[in-house]
């Protein structure tokens, strides 16, 4: 996984939601998807985007497959976009 999958994925407005909603805490499919107008598949696909992105993690508790937010991926991208803001004011 790169910037590029972890930029496409936040390219959607509706995985933003997402993982505003998981920096809460950890979260079922369920759960997340009664926050929104569509299909239990679609948030799951969405999931699936944001975990193959690196940004999710998943664990299973019993039934259930708890969603968590993983900072380490957008600490990553935060250190590029300060490391990038540094070269463009003339810092080396």
């Amino acid at each position: 996984m790169g910037f590029h999958e972890s930029f496409k994925a936040l390219s959607d407005r509706t995985r933003r939601e997402i993982l505003n909603l998981l920096k809460k805490g950890d979260m079922t499919a369920g759960d997340i998807a009664a926050s929104f107008s569509m299909t239990q598949a679609t948030v799951s696909h969405h999931l699936s985007v944001l975990k193959d992105a690196g940004l999710v993690s998943d664990r299973r508790e019993g039934k259930y497959i708890l969603y968590e937010l993983n900072t380490s991926v957008i600490e990553e991208m935060m250190a590029w976009f300060i490391e990038l803001k540094g070269v463009d004011s003339g810092e080396k």
